[in-house]
Parts: structure tokens; C-alpha cells; sequence
């Protein structure tokens, strides 16, 4: 169902790799609620996800940028202005990766270049782009920038490996650069930290199947989905939150404040 949240409303959607990813849904429903939006991904994962497929389907243009480059975020910045004619209302930042995840290095035995890259695109790559916003002056006043996060930054999960050490500093960018850009722009600056979610990225977390169906055991809502994350971001983006900001906001159906849920301890005591 649609309300309008963000007729006349402006942005750039990072991330959106394929259909199971919560940046293609929220881009889905950013379309529903009557804003318009530029697309966005670096060149590399373009080439595997089906990006043009969702711009076709959301009448939206995809400029590549990699989020690490500087000069491609200012491109991508001027750009967005221009096509979407004006400044932006809403950013969303959805991007994340590990190398020693991907090639199954323990958090023990670090390759640290690999670590470098995957913290400048999981977490530099958001103070990068908020930094361009700010000297660009590409924001609207009460524009609203997000970027999705995960427990691991405050909690312990040892298979989500030096990605946790990303998400604690992505949190940190948020609240430090968002006092500016609330300050200086009156833009706020929110992190979401979504339930373990089946995206292309998340399952390629070591023994994601079983954590997953933990975390849905453990929350009295159960899980969130991506559509859910994707309702939940629009929230972000309207009006209806405007004095909202330097949160880490937890969308996860209450499992970040459980301690043990009915439904685990019954597990326990079955296998006993």
C-alpha cells in the first residue's frame, strides 16, 4: 500500500545487487511511495547482479561509482543533482564486504591488506560519501541519510568474522559525522541493525542457515526481511521522522534485547 511518503522526494540508493538485497527493496518502495532515485554500485558488482532490471522497473538511472573513489562519488554526486533536478532528500548507503570472509580466513589469522579493503568499503566508503554530500551542500534540509548495520558491532558472533569490526566503526561515522550534518545542514544521519537477513552477501557468512533460524527462535517477532527492512528505511526517509538521528536503530523483532527466549531453552531441553 502506498501513502505518498516521498512524493517529490530525491535520492541515491547504494547497494542494489539483486532482488534478495534490501537496497533492491527499499528502492522498490521508494518508487511505490512516489520518489525518484538514482542507482548506484561499483562497476565489478554490476557485472553480477541484474541493477538495470530494477531501473527499468523504477523508471531510474544507474551511474557506477566505486564507493571508495572520491572522484567517483563527486561524479556521482554532480550527476544525481543534475538528473534528478535538485539537491537529494535521502541517501541510502548498502554496501559491504569482506575479503577474509570470502576466502575463509579466521578472525585469528587476519590477512590485513584484505582487512584495509573490506573496511574502506564497508565503513570509510559511508564517511567518503557523507563528506562529498556535506562539501557538495548536495542536501536537502531535513534530508535523512541511512546505512544498514548488524549486532556483531556491539555483541560477539564469531563467524561474522573482522566484518564486525566494520560495522562497530560504520556506527561510530554515523554519530560523529551526523552531529555535522545535523548541526551545519539539519540532515540526520540513522544506522539500522537488521536481523541476519538472506541477502547474496549475508549468506556468505560460515554457518549463516543455522544462525538465521537462531535469531528467528530467539526474537518474539521472529525475523525481519528485507521487505520489512525495506518499510522500515521509508520511515527513515519521510517527514514522519524528522527529528530522528545519531540512532542505531535495532529492526530485528526484539532479539537484541533477549536474553533467552521459551522456544531456545525448549530446543536445549529436547535434546536432553
Amino acid at each position: 500500500m502506498s501513502y505518498n511518503l516521498l512524493k517529490g522526494k530525491r535520492g541515491i540508493i547504494f547497494g542494489a545487487l539483486d532482488e534478495n538485497s534490501i537496497a533492491w527493496k527499499t528502492a522498490e518502495r521508494v518508487f511505490e511511495e512516489g520518489g525518484t532515485f538514482v542507482l548506484t554500485n561499483a562497476p565489478v558488482a554490476m557485472r553480477m547482479g541484474a541493477i538495470k532490471e530494477l531501473a527499468e522497473k523504477t523508471n531510474s538511472q544507474i551511474i557506477p561509482a566505486d564507493a571508495t573513489s572520491l572522484e567517483d562519488l563527486e561524479n556521482l554526486v554532480e550527476k544525481s543533482v543534475e538528473i534528478l533536478g535538485g539537491k537529494l532528500d535521502f541517501v541510502l548507503h548498502s554496501i559491504g564486504m569482506s575479503v577474509n570472509v570470502r576466502k575463509g580466513r579466521h578472525y585469528t589469522d587476519l590477512n590485513y591488506d584484505w582487512s584495509e579493503k573490506g573496511w574502506d568499503v564497508s565503513a570509510l566508503s559511508f564517511h567518503k560519501t557523507m563528506q562529498t554530500l556535506f562539501k557538495k551542500e548536495a542536501m536537502n534540509e531535513w534530508g535523512s541519510i541511512v546505512a544498514l548495520t548488524y549486532m556483531a558491532a556491539q555483541r560477539v558472533f564469531p563467524d561474522y568474522n573482522d566484518m564486525a569490526d566494520n560495522k562497530a566503526y560504520l556506527e561510530s561515522i554515523a554519530r560523529s559525522f551526523g552531529y555535522f550534518f545535523g548541526r551545519d545542514k539539519k540532515v540526520r544521519v540513522n544506522t539500522i541493525s537488521q536481523s541476519p537477513t538472506p541477502t547474496t552477501a549475508g549468506k556468505g557468512v560460515k554457518g549463516f542457515d543455522g544462525f538465521i533460524e537462531y535469531a528467528d527462535k530467539m526474537s518474539p517477532l521472529g525475523n525481519a526481511s528485507a521487505d520489512d527492512c525495506a518499510d522500515y528505511t521509508i520511515t527513515l526517509f519521510s517527514d514522519l521522522t524528522k527529528k530522528v538521528t545519531l540512532q542505531n536503530l535495532y529492526h530485528d523483532g526484539g532479539f537484541s534485547n533477549m536474553g533467552v527466549s521459551q522456544m531456545v531453552m525448549e530446543k536445549f531441553v529436547d535434546e536432553e
